[in-house]
């Protein structure tokens, strides 16, 4: 059951001048600064509420919500306020506010440690290093092939931007395979018709002196997957008994893999342990919000530790110096467990989500919350602000690729790079260049 939410603080504000920065449950979630009398970005129906959103988390209109943290500029010259988790990894706790008459009342309904500070994004800076997180490793450059070619990708897509890589002499770290190659979620050693073998792709990589890396949704599992068929056990239950609902998405009802379970923690582990022996030293794990919903577990743990144990067990898996990359997953409690991280929804080859609601694809909500948390660069991880699309046919390309190259955190490529016209193909390689490669191996782990 949730806590109610009790009186933090009664600050008087100046409702013309005055910001508050919501933090959003996870790499998805609206995240950014707004003035008193904007309306918050929040989820258009109850799908997207769970898939990208803190489920149970409603607010009521009218009033601002962060999930594990609220930063608070009243604009009339006194210091900035932030209310945050004592202890972000082990309970996040909602802080609420609200405005009436001048002054904005402020409510959590768990534990809070207030800090102060000059602005909203130096004093989450602050709090942020205060936590001592060790620094991030530099990243690698990277290709990937999902907003190219998204779930249709084939073994020769691969095969073709690796030999164009040569050809345009890109200074590409990683060739990410992204979704698409397996059979379903959860039979992810399982090929699809399109591939006809993960080691050799990785070998071919390898040959050429770039890394292998590939994508997973390692807690989503498909209700028609053989996992699921095979081992209903493994997947977390809902208060009804039945398989927990994670959502809807690639047109398909979405189940959560128990590792709490001794049995799923082994196969999901000796999934991790495959890939490695083929020869993938990264790894990015997405949809990770499912790992961290409430359910009932095979051993009783409550969800956020049930999450930070299933990414300590892939982290073990893939050995520590393989790269990892966490996407939709929730912030605070991953803080400590990723290299790099999404810091923002999705981005598109357009600029605006569907129905307005920011937590969709769309390049103008990947910008407003990856500025928003530009905070958590190279305090908690390298920020990932997804990847560069510079083909001519992405609207506004030039403004994505500023935006890109503005956060100075992960680059990767995602557009088949024959299609690259003479500016798209400059634009790629500078990114590409300009990114701190120092200790970071071609092939291998980073120094």
């Amino acid at each position: 059951m949730p806590h109610p939410f009790t009186p933090v603080a009664v600050v008087p504000v100046d409702v013309r001048k005055a910001r508050v920065h919501e933090e959003g449950w996870q790499s998805w979630s609206p995240s950014g600064a707004y003035a008193l009398r904007d309306e918050p970005y929040r989820p258009t129906n109850a799908n997207w509420a769970t898939v990208c959103y803190r489920p149970g988390g409603t607010v009521p209109a009218g009033a601002f919500q962060g999930e594990g943290l609220l930063a608070l500029d009243p604009g009339d010259g006194s210091p900035v306020r932030l209310w945050a988790a004592p202890e972000p990894c082990k309970e996040v706790p909602s802080f609420r506010l609200t405005v009436g008459d001048g002054v904005a009342e402020i409510s959590a309904d768990g534990p809070v440690k207030e800090f102060t500070g000059t602005d909203i994004q130096e004093v989450l800076g602050e709090w942020a290093s205060s936590l001592a997180v060790e620094a991030p490793r530099p990243a690698p450059t990277v290709w990937c092939s999902w907003y190219e070619y998204f779930t249709a990708v084939t073994e020769d897509d691969i095969h073709e931007n690796l030999r164009a890589m040569d050809t345009l002499d890109l200074p590409i770290d990683v060739v990410q395979i992204d979704d698409g190659y397996q059979k379903a979620l959860g039979d992810w050693l399982t090929l699809s018709g399109r591939f006809r073998s993960r080691a050799g792709i990785a070998d071919a990589i390898r040959a050429r002196g770039r890394r292998a890396g590939i994508w997973t949704a390692p807690f989503l599992v498909d209700p028609a997957s053989d996992l699921a068929a095979e081992h209903p056990d493994w997947l977390v239950r809902g208060t009804d008994g039945g398989p927990l609902h994670a959502g809807r998405n690639w047109g398909h009802d979405l189940c959560v893999l128990d590792t709490t379970h001794p049995e799923a923690a082994e196969y999901l582990a000796s999934v991790f342990r495959t890939l490695v022996a083929e020869g993938y030293d990264y790894f990015k794990v997405d949809f990770l919000y499912a790992g961290a919903l409430e359910g009932v577990r095979h051993t009783g743990a409550d969800a956020l530790t049930a999450y930070r144990d299933g990414i300590g067990l892939i982290r073990e898996a893939i050995g520590a110096d393989a790269y990892l990359l966490g996407c939709g997953a929730p912030i605070l409690p991953s803080v400590g467990l990723f290299d790099a991280m999404r810091v923002s929804p999705d981005t598109a080859p357009h600029r605006r989500p569907e129905a307005g609601d920011f937590s969709q694809p769309g390049q103008d909500p990947a910008e407003f919350t990856g500025v928003g948390r530009q905070w958590q660069h190279g305090r908690f991880w390298v920020n990932d602000p997804d990847c560069l699309m510079a083909r001519p046919a992405v609207e506004t390309r030039e403004r994505w690729a500023a935006h890109v190259e503005a956060t100075g955190g992960l680059v990767a490529s995602s557009d088949r790079l024959l299609s690259l016209d003479q500016w798209g193909v400059a634009t790629t390689r500078r990114l590409l260049e300009g990114v701190d490669r120092v200790g970071v191996d071609r092939v291998g782990g980073d120094r």
